[in-house]
């Protein structure tokens, strides 16, 4: 089992990179190999059936390691463009997909050899930010895997039910919803109230239902059950007190179980780490006796071992299960790390 941590540089003199922790390490390594020394790391995605293909997504690029992380090589895609998002088609793992900064969507049918821009993306313009919006997370259905579901920062969500080559904007519907509850309502940078809830962090979709959509937004966890025609509160407040979302997720063990990392905020002194087995109805503490010192940011699952369940919290704190949340063990790493945003186990 390999663990892999992502890091950025939101935060003067902070350190950035990506770093790995094998079973039997003690401490994590920073991973170098080809990869540039100040890397901004936002997304690290294992592929789900080539545990030693991972894939980084950073400012300044898309890396590929074939090796679980030793070599690295950046990969030729158009200039200009940040990756916040990899994600690889469950039904051809030879299609993989990235999410770009400023809003786009690339997708390589050979692997990450080459790759292309999809065209036909609307760029969100709902709330003006200070800084570009970008494609956080890029969901497949796995019984429809030509529809795509991109979760947006700061923009809602969008569709495509044609494998990218057309898209439709979602995020009208959540306004119409929020439109209803005045405790939806957020601003932070822009002039509008609707900030909150086109604040989103993360999608997943399950073959437990199709055409079920799950979201993580600012505001908490919302649910479709019509492919993002419309929404509803998951109302995840019901079960914790802490109810921004930053990542869900589907387990890769049983289509009806999901993880969702809660915390205050963004920039926050508190998180935690929820599971639901009966497809979002309900939810539950997992991480209990875990004490995050700041916002928690992402949630893996391992692939071959579904006991075996990590998090990070944004100032480097890995908490880590192998007996599904019975008991925690932290680790953290290296000093300096306090933007840390992708966790990945493979």
């Amino acid at each position: 089992m390999v663990t892999y941590v992502g890091a950025g540089r939101w935060t003067g003199g902070t350190r950035a990179g990506v770093f790995r922790r094998e079973a039997d390490d003690r401490e994590w390594q920073q991973l170098g190999g080809g990869l540039p020394e100040a890397i901004q790391v936002q997304a690290i995605t294992v592929h789900p059936e080539k545990r030693n293909l991972v894939f980084v997504g950073a400012r300044d690029g898309i890396y590929r390691s074939t090796d679980a992380g030793s070599h690295w090589e950046q990969l030729a895609i158009p200039s200009g463009l940040q990756i916040w998002s990899v994600t690889v088609d469950p039904r051809n793992p030879n299609i993989v997909y990235a999410g770009t900064s400023p809003v786009g969507v690339l997708r390589s049918d050979d692997g990450g050899d080459s790759w292309r821009q999809l065209a036909n993306l609307p760029q969100p313009n709902h709330v003006k930010m200070s800084f570009a919006c970008r494609v956080m997370r890029i969901a497949i259905d796995p019984m429809h895997p030509d529809h795509l579901y991109l979760a947006l920062e700061v923009g809602g969500a969008m569709r495509s039910l044609d494998a990218g080559e057309t898209w439709s904007d979602c995020a009208p519907e959540l306004l119409r919803f929020s439109e209803r509850f005045p405790h939806l309502r957020s601003r932070l940078q822009s002039d509008s109230e609707n900030e909150g809830m086109l604040d989103a962090h993360a999608v997943c979709t399950s073959a437990a239902q199709p055409d079920t959509v799950f979201i993580a937004l600012r505001m908490g966890l919302f649910r479709s059950n019509d492919a993002g025609k419309s929404w509803s509160d998951v109302e995840v407040g019901r079960f914790s007190p802490l109810t921004y979302a930053r990542d869900v997720r589907v387990s890769p063990h049983d289509p009806r179980v999901l993880f969702a990392c809660l915390s205050p905020a963004a920039a926050s002194k508190d998180g935690s780490l929820y599971r639901s087995d009966d497809f979002g109805v309900s939810w539950q503490r997992l991480d209990r006796g875990v004490k995050a010192r700041a916002t928690m940011m992402a949630v893996a699952q391992d692939p071959l071992n579904p006991a075996a369940i990590s998090c990070v919290s944004r100032c480097g704190q890995v908490f880590s299960t192998e007996d599904a949340g019975a008991t925690w063990h932290e680790t953290l790493l290296p000093e300096g790390v306090l933007d840390a945003y992708a966790i990945a186990r493979g």
